[in-house]
């Protein structure tokens, strides 16, 4: 379908791919891996034809539609966030548009026998047909599904995209991207602004999607639940594995046991030839030998080595200093945004040595609690701390809170203190800068590099407690892993916010769900969190219901005429048996709205509009029997 052919792109004279050869066929699914700087972004600007050849060519048929999420780029205002989504849908526009055109035509022409009024006949058929293979009558609907997928509330399609931060704005992107169905994907990180629950939508998407998908990303479970092929730059070359990523790096291994097993093979060969030579040189009768030899070496192609990169960070944290036994305590504690409540009454006890994570769907309140704590933002309620709580915060955006006009060592320099001054070079060459990284200015450094510098800065002064902000959006696995591995020995007390799902497993021990303004502890691991969380509705209900037939049973009991009495428990029993028809024709359509969401998170199910207009029907449905349980409960 796509194939790049014998392709080199250089930068400064230096080549970053030299005769790489690959083809994207129509169903594959590949994770594009290789370390930072390797040229994994350049690849998919090459296949954009955003980044120049020096050789080689890129070959895409024209019927062929790509859809391309950048890293970073340029997003569009003015509109609202389901307005700016529908644009996805110009191509459909466009066909309503001829459509329009050719009705006015034909209702102004006579020429019925003629061949251009048949053509124009044959034209409209065409539009037609094409229309309803996409699906136009329910775009809206599509629009929103794919939106709430990618965690936006009902309530937030009428905002304007003005308000919202990059990260929801990249999301517009995405669905933009998705309800233009493209034949190919071509995704630059497409999980860094996402939380786990629309990483997780994405996921099963993706997987399911009948078109072939390319994706960079620096997060190892969406690698291995996406893709089914391995493509790794190094060194200018490419190796192709058909296996995902956690199976790639298996057999990257077994590879670099036959490199170095064939390089050894090779050294030896060259040493005998070499000896050989050198023996025999100024013997006349050996001279043709020589000779030969001599040739053999000249012809012989080195084998080169993938050697795996070996500098990654390797550090450990200070010593916690001891704090008291309780690190932070809160009562009561809500946060507001002028009219918007975000936290609300929650309690919380934290306790030293532990290591928990924030999870949640974006704007439910994680960040905001680390900011309360870190008494940057005010607060209704009572909050405490321990005896001796120091707290050391990574930021969200840490990266962009650094001074860019300054160096990597004035960074560090300019809040060091004592005898830890000494030892910055060091600790600046266990995060990658060596002696010629320095001195340069941060405005030049990488979104990686900032976000390793800031990462340095914790290490200048020992910490109780560490406040964590989603700390690997920038690192690369081998980073992450060492973090995790710095984190893991570290002694003091540790709040993550993150959506790096491999990156909490095993780390933290108990999980902090944020939903619906409140707090929600869960005693267990981020798998078994994400296993065992389900929807509670039904449940609570059963519970309102329980509790409403609590407060009938108690109602005092004074005297009352027996027939008078009578009557009311024959009423009661009637109410509470259309109460319990109720919930189960709820129960009943919730199941079908589950099974309808799952059936069209995969989009080969979607043939027609029709599945469309029954998923709103059973929504309505719902609402309307929603509304009749709630009108019972009150009547009982």
């Amino acid at each position: 379908m796509i194939s790049l052919n014998n392709i080199r792109v250089e930068f400064s004279g230096i080549d970053l791919f030299k005769n790489i050869t690959f083809e994207i066929k129509p169903k594959d699914k590949i994770g594009l891996v290789g370390d930072n700087g390797a040229g994994k972004t350049t690849m998919l600007k090459v296949i954009m034809n955003e980044q120049g050849l020096h050789e080689g060519n890129v070959s895409i048929p024209k019927d062929v539609k790509i859809g391309y999420l950048p890293q970073h780029a340029i997003y569009p205002e003015g509109k609202t966030v389901l307005q700016e989504t529908m644009t996805a849908f110009q191509e459909i526009k466009n066909i309503e548009n001829e459509i329009e055109n050719i009705n006015n035509q034909i209702s102004e022409r006579t020429d019925y026998e003629s061949d251009s009024y048949l053509k124009i006949i044959t034209r409209f058929t065409e539009l037609s047909d094409k229309l309803n293979m996409l699906d136009s009558a329910t775009i809206e609907a599509q629009a929103e599904l794919t939106l709430k997928g990618l965690g936006f509330e009902q309530s937030d399609f009428e905002r304007p995209t003005s308000e919202l931060s990059g990260g929801w704005r990249m999301r517009i992107e995405l669905a933009k991207i998705i309800l233009r169905r493209p034949n190919v994907f071509l995704l630059d990180e497409p999980t860094n602004h996402l939380d786990i629950e629309s990483i997780e939508w994405l996921e099963n998407y993706l997987k399911n999607y009948s078109g072939a998908v390319v994706i960079i990303s620096h997060d190892r479970k969406f690698l291995d639940s996406v893709t089914t092929r391995t493509v790794e730059i190094s060194r200018g070359k490419i190796y192709d594995y058909k296996a995902n990523y956690t199976k790639y790096k298996e057999l990257r291994k077994d590879r670099m046991k036959q490199q170095i097993s064939s390089f050894d093979n090779q050294q030896k060969k060259i040493k005998e030839t070499e000896d050989f030579i050198e023996r025999f040189r100024y013997k006349a009768s050996k001279a043709n030998q020589v000779q030969s030899r001599v040739k053999q070496l000249e012809k012989l192609k080195n084998i080169d080595i993938d050697f795996d990169d070996k500098s990654s960070i390797h550090f450990r944290f200070p010593p916690a200093p001891r704090a008291g036994s309780i690190v932070v305590e809160m009562r009561d504690l809500s946060k507001s945004y002028d009219d918007n409540l975000v936290i609300d009454e929650i309690d919380f006890i934290l306790e030293r040595g532990e290591k928990i994570a924030f999870v949640g769907r974006n704007g439910e309140g994680k960040s905001t609690l680390a900011k309360v704590i870190l008494k940057e933002l005010d607060y209704t309620g009572n909050l405490k701390f321990g005896h001796n709580t120091q707290i050391g915060y990574y930021a969200q955006n840490q990266d962009e809170t650094l001074e860019m006009h300054k160096t990597v060592f004035q960074t560090l320099d300019d809040v060091a203190v004592g005898d830890i001054r000494t030892k910055l070079r060091s600790i600046l060459g266990a995060f990658l800068f060596g002696n010629k990284d320095i001195d340069k200015k941060v405005s030049v450094l990488s979104g990686g590099e900032r976000a390793r510098l800031a990462l340095a800065k914790l290490l200048l002064q020992p910490y109780s407690l560490l406040v964590l902000d989603e700390p690997t959006n920038h690192l690369d696995m081998k980073s992450k892993d060492i973090l995790k591995t710095a984190l893991l020995q570290y002694d003091g007390t540790i709040i993550l916010v993150s959506h790096d799902r491999d990156f909490l497993d095993g780390l933290t021990e108990t999980i902090y769900e944020f939903r619906n303004k409140k707090v929600k502890q869960h005693k267990c691991s981020i798998y078994e969190f994400l296993k065992k969380k389900k929807l509670a509705t039904l449940k609570d209900i059963e519970q309102k219901k329980k509790s409403e037939i609590k407060k009938v049973e108690n109602v005092s009991n004074t005297k009352q005429d027996y027939f008078q009495k009578k009557e009311k428990q024959r009423q009661i029993a009637k109410i509470e048996r259309k109460i319990a028809k109720s919930e189960e024709n709820i129960e009943k359509l919730e199941q079908k709205i589950e099974e309808t969401n799952d059936f069209l998170s995969n989009p080969e199910n979607i043939t027609d509009e029709s599945v469309y207009l029954d998923y709103d029907k059973l929504k309505k449905e719902l609402e309307d029997e929603m509304a009749n349980w709630e009108n019972l409960n009150e009547e009982l």
